[in-house]
């Protein structure tokens, strides 16, 4: 039954207004380095921080045949939903951060692996997941694997634009090489992950990196260094010149906090994790999803 068009013009309204209140850019933690990998505690503590939402983890990897997901059920993947929409919360993505150590060029079983994590993302409404080619997948010092993690990734394009999501990949390559990766994969469900550390550690810009990548193939941001000093305190690091850049190439979207700890007290959480997410908010503020469309 359809609603009376007075209410159906009122319920448009309240939608449009709350829609020009959410954030241009928003800040999420990852579970696994808060210490709460696929733990519901993460939503507390993400709050505790300042946080805007959460990466979700799969779960570790090991020799097991997938990964060690308790959200398969569906009872635990109400409890973190609920939690999150207790506290304000939002989940920005789902991460298969076990492929930082394990090979996704020669693994067996990637295929599962990868459809499991699709259908956990869409269980829990999210559209985008995080796929780290990590050590053993870095095609900078392996390039023999390239073509293995092309025909892989093409496979994993096929799974997630059946499901509606996007792959966001983390490589080694500068932007170029990524940008003719993903041109080699040829899906638009598989995407950049881009992350701050990987540039800075090979002597790039993150501001001409950027612009090289360009915003259609940037899902989303690790928006942090290696480990040595908070962002606000990083000499490599100028956000407010990210910012601008970012401004300008009209993308939008989650900055997602994954290190960039102070060396004097790398395991507190709240401390280091809070300065960030502070510091994020300081530089990025509110903007209105209005005044530029992201990602279209």
């Amino acid at each position: 039954m359809k609603p009376p068009a007075w209410l159906a013009g009122l319920l448009a309204l309240t939608i449009s207004a709350s829609a020009a209140e959410t954030p241009y850019y928003r800040v999420a933690v990852c579970d696994w380095m808060i210490l709460k990998r696929q733990k519901i505690g993460a939503f507390q503590l993400a709050k505790d921080i300042g946080a805007d939402g959460v990466e979700v983890d799969m779960g570790g990897l090991g020799d097991r045949h997938s990964f060690d997901n308790k959200l398969c059920d569906p009872a635990m993947r109400g409890q973190f939903l609920a939690k999150a929409r207790e506290l304000g919360l939002e989940i920005s993505s789902i991460a298969m951060s076990a492929f930082y150590a394990q090979s996704f060029a020669e693994r067996e079983g990637v295929d599962h692996m990868v459809q499991e994590a699709i259908e956990t993302a869409k269980g829990m409404g999210v559209s985008v997941l995080y796929l780290p080619l990590g050590v053993r997948g870095d095609l900078v010092k392996h390039p023999e694997l390239r073509e293995a993690i092309v025909k892989r990734l093409q496979a994993a394009g096929r799974q997630a634009e059946a499901a509606d999501v996007i792959i966001g990949i983390e490589t080694s390559l500068d932007a170029k090489a990524e940008s003719a990766l993903l041109d080699e994969i040829g899906s638009h469900a598989v995407k950049s992950y881009f992350n701050f550390a990987n540039a800075l550690q090979n002597g790039r810009d993150i501001c001409l990196e950027l612009k090289a990548l360009g915003r259609h193939r940037i899902v989303q941001i690790h928006a942090t260094n290696s480990d040595g000093a908070w962002l606000q305190n990083d000499p490599q690091v100028d956000l407010p010149k990210i910012k601008a850049t970012l401004k300008a190439m009209n993308w939008s979207g989650w900055l997602v906090i994954e290190r960039s700890r102070d060396a004097s007290q790398p395991r507190e959480v709240v401390f280091n994790f809070k300065a960030n997410a502070a510091y994020l908010k300081q530089i990025f503020g509110v903007e209105k999803p209005s005044t530029i469309r992201s990602q279209e």
